[in-house]
Formats: structure tokens, sequence, C-alpha cells
């Protein structure tokens, strides 16, 4: 049995706070494997038009190529139905029976997931990890209480360098590497506050402080391709 993480979303674009996440969640939940999944289009966003999904796909193509353990997958953007989240996990529930599946999502992810079509079920379907983020506030008083009972507050719970004197793996061993039943983990295992909208508006107003917060590989593509001027 493997343990592999999707992470679902926009990505527009990708930046270096994604693949932040993908490699401290490799560590902390000692995955097998990290899997992007670029959204042709939120569909709980239908106001917002995304860039090019072809783009964003190739953006983070271009930062996991040298990543054995992280790839990126076309499933949602070759549909030709704007697939929910119910449905993208359904289809790899039936397509990986016997592994340990993990969906990740950020923290405004988790504040908005009421949104999300057949929400409660999402939830309750696979393991899930929330990945928190420097003054987003997060909050658990909008799901009811058989989703908060399963919800696995792993905040402040691993630091390597205030905590050296402990090993990562007895990190709530029992929890993160083979819970009973599907739970929800909520981590700060990544402290970058970096925003991808925010990232849009820069490069918009022509701030060259954008080049700093993603990968050189997307910097490069955003600039030959002219995306988001």
């Amino acid at each position: 049995m493997k343990r592999i993480a999707f992470y679902g979303g926009s990505f527009d674009p990708p930046h270096n706070g994604h693949l932040a996440i993908a490699h401290a969640l490799l560590k902390q939940f000692e995955l097998d494997a990290f899997v992007f999944i670029p959204a042709f289009h939120a569909p709980h966003k239908l106001r917002k038009q995304p860039t090019s999904a072809y783009d964003r796909y190739a953006m983070l193509c271009l930062i996991t190529d040298d990543e054995p353990n992280i790839s990126v997958s076309k499933m949602e953007i070759e549909m030709p139905e704007r697939p929910y989240s119910v449905e993208t996990l359904a289809r790899l529930k039936a397509e990986m029976p016997d592994d340990e599946i993990f969906f990740v999502m950020g923290a405004d992810s988790w504040m908005d997931i009421t949104t999300w079509r057949e929400w409660e079920k999402v939830l309750l379907m696979t393991n899930h990890i929330v990945v928190t983020r420097p003054g987003v506030e997060i909050g658990f008083d909008h799901v009811p209480d058989e989703i908060r009972e399963r919800i696995v507050d792993l905040r402040g719970s691993l630091n390597a360098k205030t905590q050296s004197n402990r090993d990562a793996n007895e990190l709530d061993s029992a929890e993160v590497q083979r819970p009973n039943k599907d739970r929800i983990f909520f981590t700060d295992a990544v402290g970058l506050n970096i925003s991808a909208t925010e990232i849009r508006q820069k490069i918009h107003e022509n701030d060259p402080s954008w080049l700093t917060e993603v990968p050189n590989e997307v910097a490069n593509y955003i600039e030959k391709y002219q995306i988001y001027n």
C-alpha cells in the first residue's frame, strides 16, 4: 500500500509555496508520492476566469521535472466536464483502492469548504491535509461535529530547529502514519505566506518582487509567453 497525496487547485501561477508544501508533506507524512492536480476551472469559482489550464500544467511540469516523488496529473484538465472534488476523489479511490489517499488543501479552501459541492461527503471520503498559512485565520465552527471529531491538529508539533531532540517519526505516529480511520490533519509545516493572486497583481503592476516568489522556471515561462500582462 502506498501513501499518496493529491493537491488540487488552480496554481495560477505555481509558486514557491506550492513546491514547499510538496516537500514538507512528503517528509512529515512519510508519503510515497505527491501529485499536483491543476483544475481546468474550479467549479465553485465560476466568476473567476483562470489562466489557460495548459499553461498552468506546463509550469507545474517544469518545476517538478527533477523531483522523483512529485508529479503532475492531467486528470481534471482532460475531462470534458469541469469535475468537482467529490468526483475527482471518487475516481482516485476507484483507481487506487489499495492505496492510502491524502487530499491536500490550503487554509483558504478549508474556510470556504461549505461552498464546495457535497462538501461533507468530500471530507468523509479520504484523509485530508489542511496546510495553514501565516495570517490566515483557521476556524472549525463552520463544520459539524461529525467532521470536527476527525480533526488532528498538528500545528506547532514539528519544528526541527527548536525540537531537534525529537525525531519527526515520533510526531503523533499513530495518527499520521496509520490512522484507524480517515482524518483531517492541520499542519503548519510550511511557513511561507505567498499568494498567487498577489503575484498576478504584481506582474500586472510591473512590481518585480514577484520574481522571488516563484521558481526560476515559472518566472522564465511567464516572461517568455507574457502571461498575466
